[in-house]
């Protein structure tokens, strides 16, 4: 940062300043630095790649597409600049397009794991999940331990009915990653679609464990436990619910619902 007071035409000086600038967060300084080094070498990728990073972590996605567009302009062969274009892309919904620049990243690099990842995210954005599928078997299969892939491709699977495969790809994700509440969430969903309530419960209890302020998993333990004909249990599920979020219309009708089943509608 000293040698940026020093010598304003050093490019690395500014180049690295909006680097460090960029790690603490400090987006809008960031870009500022970067704009300055690009003043001096406009044919640097890494300044326009850089500045595309801080504009999308920044949420300026637009503005990120612009910069690592013309950071691949210079340097073609950049798998993480077609990456995270193809991040910026998903940001603003452009799925067709992200596809194309993941599959440009991959060109590149075959074992870009994380953009085989995004790849499946993308295309189960526009419902290819057999395609997303394959996508996730491909990360999986470079790097076994990325808990998203895992996750994503048992989302994409349970799109397919396909629950048998989803609770397996659910339990790989908890191997990796025990304690998110959504892996339980998910995997208590596919067994409640597969008729295996008490396991689904379970789940769901796994997942209010980790978080006990998620009304979903309140509501939808709720409905598994009708299912099981145990009402006292199915209300009191509800209940923590509304506790959570009074002006949910779906679970006071299944409230509603059940207490006319047990004919105590007048509480």
């Amino acid at each position: 940062m000293k040698s940026t007071e020093i010598n304003p035409d050093d490019y690395k000086s500014w180049y690295q300043r909006g680097y460090e600038l960029s790690k603490l967060g400090k987006y809008e300084e960031a870009i500022a630095c970067y704009d300055q080094a690009i003043e001096i070498k406009p044919d640097e990728y890494e300044a326009w790649y850089d500045r595309g990073h801080a504009l999308n972590e920044w949420g300026k996605f637009e503005e990120a597409i612009s910069s690592y567009e013309r950071s691949i302009s210079i340097k073609s062969d950049h798998h993480e600049a077609w990456y995270n274009l193809g991040h910026s892309l998903i940001n603003l919904e452009r799925y067709e397009e992200a596809i194309t620049a993941y599959n440009k990243a991959l060109e590149i690099n075959p074992d870009y794991h994380q953009a085989w990842s995004n790849l499946g995210i993308a295309l189960a954005d526009i419902d290819k999940y057999e395609e997303a599928i394959i996508s996730y078997d491909k990360a999986t299969g470079i790097n076994p331990d990325l808990h998203e892939a895992w996750f994503n491709r048992g989302i994409a699977l349970n799109q397919l009915d396909r629950y048998e495969e989803a609770v397996a790809s659910y339990d790989k994700a908890i191997e990796i990653k025990p304690d998110d509440h959504e892996n339980w969430f998910w995997r208590g969903s596919a067994l409640d679609d597969l008729g295996r309530y008490e396991e689904a419960i379970i789940s769901y209890d796994k997942a209010l464990e980790i978080k006990s302020d998620e009304k979903l998993t309140w509501y939808y333990r709720g409905i598994v436990f009708r299912k099981l004909g145990r009402y006292k249990e199915e209300i009191a599920s509800y209940d923590k619910s509304l506790e959570i979020d009074p002006t949910d219309q779906d679970v006071w009708y299944d409230r509603g619902t059940v207490l006319y089943d047990l004919d105590r509608n007048e509480e």
